[in-house]
């Protein structure tokens, strides 16, 4: 076999995050398909560039996978009309256009927009998913907490764009506020995910068994992220 005819190893770009915590490597495939190396401080970069490469042709499959290269929905129009609809707690919700005074959004088992408000189209919506997040993402990762028997440091409601949540070195968590728009056992599953990272932080057999022990339908709700997942990721 010739030089120009031998096959090449895929090229795999990846960045490294390191931790005092951590005790081995992580690797970890992002929602927009960037790979991220997770690594105990002090470790030989070339460890860290031999375990990405053996795992070469399964990365670069992974994060090229159809799910991960999907471009978001595209984004409604600059006016809210009625008829349009709002995802919230997995259920699609009418918006309705309403000739009354005032600025604050109702729901009802639909969204009641004052015509004024509405015209600043969908981000009207969101203050009020954020707040929703805050009330109902909060309280859950606390009672969450207590029944694993770990303790969290800060808890907060952030803005990212491909990760449902976080958990840092320190124990602070973060939870994205689109997940306000996912059913409450998907919204479980997250919390329980990353309140096990307290306990495990690798994604080993221990850390899923964790998790399995406090979400029942525990493949039930990584096929919803999976398959809605881009759905959470409209602002309507």
């Amino acid at each position: 076999m010739t030089a120009s005819s031998m096959p090449t190893e895929p090229v795999i770009h990846y960045r490294v995050v390191y931790s005092k915590r951590r005790k081995t490597l992580g690797i970890q495939v992002e929602r927009d398909a960037t790979l991220v190396v997770h690594a105990p401080e002090g470790i030989d970069p070339e460890r860290i560039h031999a375990a990405v490469s053996a795992k070469g042709l399964w990365l670069y499959e992974k994060t090229r996978h159809a799910e991960k290269q999907r471009e978001p929905p595209h984004p409604p129009g600059t006016e809210l009309v009625s008829g349009e609809s709002l995802l919230y707690l997995g259920h699609d919700y009418p918006i309705e256009i309403v000739d009354e005074p005032g600025y604050a959004i109702r729901f009802e088992d639909r969204f009641i927009i004052p015509r004024a408000r509405a015209a600043s189209g969908d981000s009207v919506f969101r203050e009020w998913l954020q707040a929703r997040a805050r009330e109902t993402i909060l309280p859950r990762v606390r009672q969450e907490a207590d029944a694993l028997g770990v303790a969290c440091g800060e808890v907060q409601i952030t803005e990212s764009r491909y990760r449902w949540g976080s958990c840092t070195p320190n124990g602070d968590l973060n939870f994205n506020w689109r997940l306000i728009k996912a059913p409450l056992f998907v919204i479980d599953y997250v919390i329980a995910h990353e309140l096990a990272h307290l306990i495990e932080p690798n994604h080993g057999p221990r850390f899923w068994s964790i998790v399995r022990t406090r979400i029942v339908g525990l493949d039930k709700a990584k096929a919803w992220l999976k398959t809605h997942g881009s759905l959470l990721e409209q602002e309507l």
